[in-house]
């Protein structure tokens, strides 16, 4: 009998692809990653805030684990990638009206300074007039706290650079159309450019995104698994607007008390973003009117003052969409956990494994975990590479 080809093949060329890509060529795996499009982070690894942060608003919700592991992570990013990822001072205005008291912020922020050793402070109404116009009606108080921005796109061609440097081979215009078990492993059939090819794998990690459902469902179609699920895509939408602010601010939307963010990005400013339910094709994603009028709504509230007229849609240099995928299920979108599910289609026996949501800035630990999970199903390999010492490659 033949062996499988490869020890892994990873489908999607995310973040996410990217991370496992490096984490199994690491651990010393012959891996393979299969993207459908032409180039890397085509999907919403490419349409993110562009943070590399902990997710000060996690807290909220008790999720101290996973505030606690992406702070861990900006900090080794910080340490391997000072060329993609850089700190900013980020700063949250308290009005009269915020919905949150000074005294919860101030305890959120002792929590996330806590877990990521970086000091806030209440910034001195003597510098309030540096803070781009912001609006100081009804102001009470203004923190300052530190976070992480990065390139998203640049950060996940960087990570698959650094997999492709430990031996991992990438294949782009390569779409799995089915697949079925073998004795040990998995036979995808792939469309290669217009190509009917097969590929033979022990294991396969479907990183596909905002496809995993879609995908999972077709790695399957041919096996009496079981494993089956459901997701909600939300749509995040982001514009971008003319004259940079200096500053990074953490915001409460008046409409909806939602958590937006208004960033210095390439001389130009970013705000995002939105929650909105989608159905449909993934590939067809993009921001909405009403979702553009709500960022704009936003950034005038607290911004007014910055020029003579204010923003309106036709001053949008460009506009773009991501999508999360979460668990299907009620309750809002804003209020689900962001913490990564992996889905397998035996847990005793694996031979697919989904990754559902998960973070940009946990990409690597996410990866990490996921490969020791699934170690001892695998041959043993020689290790060549930790992730967490290696530094990632400098693009040209």
């Amino acid at each position: 009998m033949t062996a499988p080809q490869w020890d892994i093949v990873i489908i999607g060329a995310g973040i996410h692809g990217a991370g496992l890509a490096q984490a199994a060529a690491a651990a010393g795996y012959q891996t393979l990653l299969l993207e459908q499009y032409a180039e890397p982070a085509q999907g919403t690894s490419s349409k993110s805030s562009k943070l590399i942060h902990g997710g000060l608003r996690y807290l909220e919700s008790g999720e101290f684990a996973l505030v606690r592991e992406c702070l861990h992570e900006r900090k080794l990013l910080l340490k391997n990638a000072p060329h993609l990822v850089k700190m900013n001072a980020f700063h949250i205005p308290v009005y009269s009206d915020t919905s949150r008291s000074v005294w919860k912020i101030r305890l959120g922020l002792g929590l996330y300074s806590l877990f990521s050793w970086q000091r806030f402070h209440q910034l001195p109404r003597s510098k309030w007039s540096l803070l781009d116009g912001l609006n100081q009606q009804y102001l009470q108080t203004v923190f300052s706290y530190y976070d992480a921005q990065t390139d998203d796109a640049l950060l996940t061609r960087a990570v698959l650079a650094s997999a492709q440097s430990l031996g991992a081979e990438l294949r782009y215009r390569n779409r799995v159309v089915s697949a079925a078990p073998t004795a040990d492993g998995m036979c995808l059939h792939c469309d290669d450019d217009g190509q009917a090819i097969e590929i033979t794998a022990r294991l396969v990690f479907n990183a596909s995104g905002p496809w995993v459902a879609e995908v999972h469902r077709r790695l399957l179609q041919h096996s009496d698994s079981t494993s089956n699920f459901d997701v909600s895509l939300v749509q995040g939408a982001h514009i971008v607007l003319p004259t940079a602010v200096k500053h990074a601010y953490y915001l409460e939307a008046p409409q909806d008390k939602r958590a937006v963010f208004v960033l210095p990005w390439q001389d130009q400013t970013l705000v995002g973003t939105t929650e909105t339910e989608f159905s449909g094709d993934p590939a067809e994603v993009a921001p909405r009117p009403e979702e553009i009028d709500y960022l704009l709504a936003v950034y005038r509230h607290y911004f007014s003052s910055r020029q003579q007229q204010p923003f309106e849609r036709e001053d949008v240099v460009s506009s773009f969409a991501g999508l999360r995928v979460l668990p299907a299920g009620d309750g809002a979108a804003f209020g689900k956990s962001r913490d990564t599910i992996f889905v397998a289609d035996n847990e005793r026996a694996p031979r697919v494994v989904s990754i559902l949501g998960g973070k940009l800035t946990a990409y690597r630990a996410t990866a990490e975990k996921l490969v020791e999970r699934v170690r001892h199903y695998l041959p043993k390999r020689q290790p060549q590479a930790d992730t967490r010492e290696l530094r990632l490659p400098r693009l040209e």
